[in-house]
Order: C-alpha cells, then structure tokens, then sequence
C-alpha cells in the first residue's frame, strides 16, 4: 500500500508538439502537497510544456516523517526533478508556490535553469523570540498549530479548501529548517541572474507583509517582473486566483523561451 496521500502524488505530463522541449518544474509549499501545484501543472501541459511535479521529503505522508527532514532534502528534491526534466526537455523553468518558491529561487542561483516563476514566497518567517531555541522545543513539543484561527479560515473558496491536502499542524523541527532555508535563499537572491516573475496575492495573510517587494529588490537578474493578484489566500494556484496566475505563468514561460 503506498504510503503517500490519496490525490497528492507526484506526477509527470510529457509535453507535446512544438513546446514538449521545454520543461517546467512546479513545486509545492511547506506541509502541502504535489497536489497544490497539480492544476498549474495540468494549465502549462495544455500549452504543450513538459511537467514534473516533485513530493518534497517528509511531505504528502505523515507529519512524522517531515521532522526528519532537513531543507537540503527539500533543495536535494528539486534537484531530482529538475535533472529528471533535463532528461526530455532543452531547458527546465522552476516554479514554485510558498517553500516552493523559495527553493525555485534557491535553485536557480545553483542550477543552469532558464527561468523562475516564484508564487506566494516569504522572504522571513514571522518574528518570534523562540526562534533560535526552537529545536530545542520541538524535543518537547512537536506540533504547532498553523493558526489560532478555525481551519479553512483565509481561503476565497471553501470548496477548494475541502479538497486541499496539506499536514494539519506544523512540525516544530521543521519550522527551524524553513528558517534555516530562508536565510539561505535570502543570500542566494543576488546570484539569480535569470528572468524572475514573483506574483502575490494582497489578500495573503500567511506571508510577512512586504515579502515579494524586498525579494524583487535583492534579487541579482535585470529581468524582474512583479504580479499582484487579488481574491484568494495564500495558495494562489488552488484559489479562485488561479486563472490569472496560471496564465500569466504561461505568458512568462512563452516569453523567455523564445529570448
């Protein structure tokens, strides 16, 4: 029996015609799934790009298996998938939702990619005095709660919030290695040098305030775009804001694949 998540596997579309040469890795967020960037990726398959969408270590099974994780895993997964993509494409874009987008930003200052589509990236976690005792406290206390709000509480469409597959708490450890990420991304932001599109949602209350603008400005590539969309949460590619990100990924893709 697998151990994985009913609907939250990784997957991998084959691209078709004229585009099948050009491949797109998508990458989901921290405690989500394959299953958040799914439809993006089933969007860019339609426009004949080839689509590998990577599980993250620790993700999409159980909680526990996530503490065990440490974010070179997660860097050592996105570089599985994009010489996977390397394998039957050309040239390899990231795109990336939340972690997601940090590790495509990340990546991109160690990987010979063309492009990075970074979705709903934190540039620092909230601040919090524990921070730097926090694996210490995960010894004692393993979860946190993700919000002192009810659960669904931040998404535009509850139907899609039913649907959605991500850990209910977060891992205490894992926190500490987001953050350990974070600082990681923060100074690999100058040596991107490839063309970057960050979009952001003004109606995403996970993200500090303020993410995508200091993210643009350290970031080292001359072709930098920013996109603000409105009417969903933070997980943009499932919320009713999917239409606009989802095309204006494929426009972005489109444009510099053809420079």
């Amino acid at each position: 029996m697998s151990q994985i998540i009913p609907t939250a596997e990784p997957f991998y579309f084959p691209g078709k015609g004229g585009n099948a040469h050009i491949g797109c890795l998508v990458q989901h967020g921290f405690t989500g799934a394959p299953k958040e960037v799914r439809w993006l990726g089933e969007y860019l398959n339609t426009k004949g790009y080839t689509v590998c969408g990577m599980r993250l270590t620790g993700h999409a099974t159980q909680p526990a298996d996530m503490i065990r994780a440490r974010y070179t895993d997660w860097m050592a997964s996105v570089e599985d998938g994009y010489h996977l993509l390397c394998g039957a494409t050309d040239m390899v874009f990231l795109l990336g939702l939340s972690m997601g987008g940090v590790l495509s930003l990340t990546m991109a200052s160690r990987l010979p990619v063309k492009g990075v589509v970074a979705m709903s990236t934190p540039y620092e976690l909230p601040h919090n005095p524990l921070m730097p005792f926090i694996r210490q406290i995960s010894w004692f206390v393993p979860y946190m709660a993700k919000s002192k709000d009810a659960p669904g509480t931040g998404w535009f469409d509850q139907d899609v919030y039913k649907q959605h597959v991500a850990y209910p708490k977060n891992p205490v450890r894992s926190a500490a290695e987001l953050n350990d990420l974070l600082a990681v991304m923060r100074d690999s932001l100058p040596e991107v040098k490839v063309p970057v599109l960050l979009i952001h949602s003004r109606d995403d209350h996970y993200v500090v305030e303020g993410s995508m603008n200091r993210i643009y400005e350290r970031l080292g590539s001359a072709d930098k775009q920013k996109l603000w969309v409105e009417g969903g949460g933070h997980v943009i590619t499932e919320e009713p804001t999917r239409t606009a990100v989802f095309a204006a990924a494929a426009d972005f893709v489109e444009r510099v694949s053809q420079a």
